[in-house]
């Protein structure tokens, strides 16, 4: 069964959950509520996806603008166009180059289509993303939880979501099986603890998105 969220029932989800536990209700009290992140089921959020593995928010945004400044609306047909010179100007690294490659041929193939993920359920979500180079459980994740709103996803290799977990519990030490255990009993709401986490560490550095 397939469920989401929407602005019809998130702020309602975020109450249900943090009465469930203390550090998601202090999160509630301290930020108020996170925002409802969303991105557009196209093929340019999975390139800004793919761009904002392991690097910095703000350095994947640079370079998602630089590419819309060089070919204006993005599409696989046009990022394949570019060469790995011009690509390297828009500040893709040589292995996120050969990733959003792979992932313009597959759209190109017809061996992918994005609206399609909208009515299969997660499981086979995460199978048909997974399928492209560069694509794993993280990228998958996030397209889940941003794009489908989809409600029980917890990426616990996110740095910044294990870091606000660890700091909202006091628990320094907690390793990433330790937080993925925790995680189930926010089940079947984990995208929405994550949501609070996320908002949580955001705040607390004060970044800008």
């Amino acid at each position: 069964m397939i469920t989401v969220f929407d602005n019809s029932n998130f702020k309602k989800l975020c109450d249900e959950i943090a009465k469930q536990d203390a550090a998601l209700q202090n999160i509630v009290m301290q930020y108020g509520y996170p925002p409802l992140w969303s991105r557009d089921p196209t093929f340019e959020t999975l390139i800004h996806i793919i761009l904002e593995q392991q690097v910095s928010l703000a350095s994947a945004r640079a370079a998602l603008n630089k590419l819309k400044e060089k070919v204006g609306a993005i599409t696989a047909q046009k990022l394949l166009a570019l060469t790995d010179e011009e690509m390297k100007s828009c500040y893709f690294s040589r292995q996120k180059i050969v990733y959003a490659k792979h992932l313009a041929e597959t759209i190109v193939r017809g061996e992918l289509v994005v609206e399609d993920l909208w009515v299969m359920e997660d499981d086979e979500v995460r199978h048909q993303l997974k399928k492209i180079k560069g694509i794993g459980d993280w990228t998958a994740d996030v397209f889940l939880m941003m794009v489908l709103h989809r409600c029980n996803l917890f990426p616990v290799g996110d740095i910044a979501l294990a870091n606000s977990v660890r700091h909202e519990l006091n628990a320094p030490q907690m390793g990433k099986e330790e937080i993925l255990l925790l995680s189930q009993k926010w089940k079947p709401y984990r995208t929405i603890a994550a949501f609070l986490f996320w908002h949580a560490y955001i705040q607390r550095k004060g970044i800008v998105l």
